[in-house]
This record gives C-alpha cells, structure tokens and sequence, in this order.
C-alpha cells in the first residue's frame, strides 16, 4: 500500500525540537518503523533496529560508545531488547550533552514495565503512542466531530452513508498496515504469524515465560470478551493455569499493546458503581482473525460477535484520533449495579463530559439513549454545565438532534472530514 500520513507525526516532530529523548511505542507492525524512518531521514539522521542480532551484540557489548558513534538524531528500533544497560547509556549521554532530538526510541513493549529496564529516563523523554491506522488517516482527513462534541454542538453535515456489511468488512480489515488490501484469506495467514512473532519473540524473550502456548489461547479467549469484562478466574480454570500465571500473562498483552483497558468511570452517581475495567482487543481485525469470523459470517442474525467487534472497532477509532490529538481526554466505561451502562465516557481536563453509546443498529431510536440522558440528569443535578453532549453511534445514516444535548450520529462520521 502507499504510504499513509500519520496524525502524531507533528507532535513528535516538535517534541523533537525541545526533548532529548522522544520514544515512541505501540503494537509490533503498527507503522513505528516507518515512521520513525521518515522522521530521521528529513534530519540526516541515522536509523538502527536491534531486532538485526548483529546490532543487539554490539549495543549490548559497549552501549555507551554504540550509542556515540552514531549519526543522530539516532533511531533505535527495538530498543528494549537491549535492556536496562542501552537505556542508561542513552541517559548518561544525554545529561553529558542536552541536546534535544538527539534519540528517537522506537519499541513494541511498554518499556516501563519491561522487568529488565529500571530506568524510566524521567524528565528526559516524551513519549507517544503509536496505534494501528485509524480509518481518519486511511482516509486522508482531519475530522473535527470529536471537538464538536466537546463544544455541546455535534455538527450535522453531509456524510456519505456506508452499508453495515462495510462497516463489518473495516472491523474485520482493522488498521494494521499491511493487511490493507489483503484478501481474507492472506489476512488471516499474516495475523497468525503476527500472533507467533509476537508470543515467541517479544513476550517469551522478555517475560521468561516458558508456557507460551497458553499465550494465544488467552488472547483468543480475550476476543471472544472484547468491549467486556475479563474474569481472570474463569481464564485460568479453562486454560488450566494457575490464576496468578494467568494475570501475569493477561499484563504481558498489555505491555505489548495487544489488549488496552478501559477503566471504569467512579463518580458517586448511583448506588454501587461498578469499578472493574473493560477490555478492548487493540485491534478489531486481530479481533475477527481470533475469533475466526469474517464480515459474511457477522451478518446472520445469531452472529453474537458482531456488536462487541463493532463496540471495539469504534472505541479504537476514537482512541486512536484522540492519541494523535493535543486533547487531554481520558476514556473510560460505565455501569453501575441498576444495569445502566455506557459504553464510552470522555472526560476532557476541564471536566467537560461526552458520553458515547454504540449499536450496530441501523435503526436507532430514543429508547437506546435513555442511559445517556440519565447521566445527562445526574450530572446536571451534581456538576451543572458539565456534560457536553450524548451521541449514540450506529450503522445507519441518520445525523440529528434527538433531545437535549443528545444525538445520533452514523459510525463514519468520526473520519469524514
């Protein structure tokens, strides 16, 4: 495929410009390499991958001078897998010459919880995440409906109206890049040897886990979960493994940006909310793949993946704009023990609150924002002026005010420009 523009990459170009260090992370195979590499290369810059074993042994062997020697900015790809070592050279070469821009790190794990890394280079670094593709850069846009939620005035305009089978195709696609424009068939090949890499090489090496054939077995029966609650305990007893094992392993596909929770919204405003965390598959089309199921098989009417792929799908895409975005918003579920339930909740740091519902229904109606104009209610009564707006998300085309502060919205409003 050609090359995609991505969103993040001015903001990285301009910490560049006062940080030391800027690192990005994000899921093996989501454009890091890529990106990374245009960035340097427009800096006369020079660019190493420590997945080459030949360039592992020398950084491992003298970290200080490998590091030095270099052109820079200097990106080292795969940076984790040299350590804690590489990490503290990077640190006492950039206190010995504040530069800034002189390292860009790129990693596939969460170098914060990498056990061999002690070093988090506070204050040195900044640092960004890098997802798969969002369905705005596969189009080449810069959609605002998120900030028109913020502002109270969702926008009408005109969106082109795409099929609910479309909607199932993109789930199953997803946004790594190189699946975009394989057929089905190659998909499903590339994201089972995508699952192996990532188990064998990334987690095994760095996790000394030595059962990482109950690896996939979590992540598949985390899909088959995706958009819900993960029950620790019932994993361990179907896989048969220890629940402790379990949960260290469940953490591991966090740290490689497999799986991504959403935390659960707190504020006192029922009896009893809940306060366990959602989880999301950080890709729908790793999802799908997992699950086994294509767009044909998501149509029957007994598909009962369909609505939490589609629920992921979405939550991804405005993770996604939102990573790349200078809006500070947290996301965040909620339910509480009266069986209300919203599916998403972004709060902005001035307390401004969006609440998202989203249905594969091309039909919407009232009845399926009665949770969202009961928050609504709530926070009026306890935070007036708070909340912003409530959108219910679906695979219709209708766009419009529903009730005060509420509006339906087709799922692809998110990335029309």
């Amino acid at each position: 495929m050609e090359l995609v523009g991505r969103h993040i990459q001015s903001q990285i170009e301009g910490a560049l410009e006062w940080a030391r260090v800027v690192m990005i992370h994000g899921a093996r195979q989501s454009g890091k390499t890529t990106l990374a590499k245009a960035i340097v290369k427009s800096r006369g810059g020079t660019y190493v991958s420590l997945d080459d074993e030949a360039q592992l042994e020398l950084a491992k062997a003298d970290p200080v001078s490998y590091l030095a020697d270099q052109r820079h900015p200097l990106v080292v790809d795969e940076f984790q897998l040299a350590g804690d070592r590489l990490i503290r050279a990077v640190k006492q070469l950039v206190d010995a010459e504040q530069t800034p821009g002189r390292f860009l790190l790129a990693g596939s794990t969460n170098f914060l919880t990498v056990p061999n890394i002690s070093e988090s280079l506070a204050g040195r670094v900044q640092t960004f995440r890098l997802s798969p593709l969002s369905e705005a850069e596969l189009a080449g846009t810069r959609p605002t409906e998120i900030n028109s939620w913020f502002e109270g005035a969702p926008r009408i305009s005109a969106v082109m109206p795409i099929t609910r089978d479309e909607y199932l195709a993109l789930l199953c696609r997803g946004g790594y890049p190189e699946v975009i424009g394989l057929d089905s068939s190659a998909r499903r090949r590339w994201f089972r040897s995508y699952i192996e890499t990532v188990v064998q090489r990334d987690i095994a090496a760095l996790a000394d886990i030595r059962r990482t054939a109950a690896l996939p077995s979590l992540l598949q029966w985390t899909a088959g979960l995706t958009s819900s609650h993960v029950n620790l305990s019932d994993a361990a007893r179907k896989l048969q493994v220890s629940r402790p094992v379990i949960a260290s392993y469940f953490e591991w596909l966090q740290n490689v940006f497999l799986v991504h929770e959403l935390s659960a919204w707190t504020r006192n405003l029922a009896p009893r909310p809940a306060r366990r965390p959602k989880f999301h598959l950080t890709d729908s089309g790793l999802a799908a793949s997992l699950l086994r199921v294509d767009p044909e098989a998501l149509t029957t009417p007994t598909a009962a993946a369909a609505g939490p792929l589609l629920e992921t799908f979405a939550v991804n895409e405005i993770e996604r704009q939102l990573s790349a975005s200078d809006r500070d918003i947290g996301l965040s579920h909620y339910r509480d023990s009266q069986g209300r339930e919203i599916d998403l909740i972004l709060e902005g740091p001035n307390g401004g609150v969006v609440a998202v519902e989203i249905k594969a229904t091309r039909s919407p109606n009232s009845g399926q924002l009665q949770h969202l104009a009961w928050l609504r209610d709530k926070l009026d009564i306890a935070a007036p002026s708070s909340f912003r707006a409530g959108v219910l998300l679906h695979t219709g085309d209708q766009s419009g005010k529903i009730g005060d502060r509420l509006h339906l919205r087709p799922i692809n409003s998110l990335w029309t420009a």
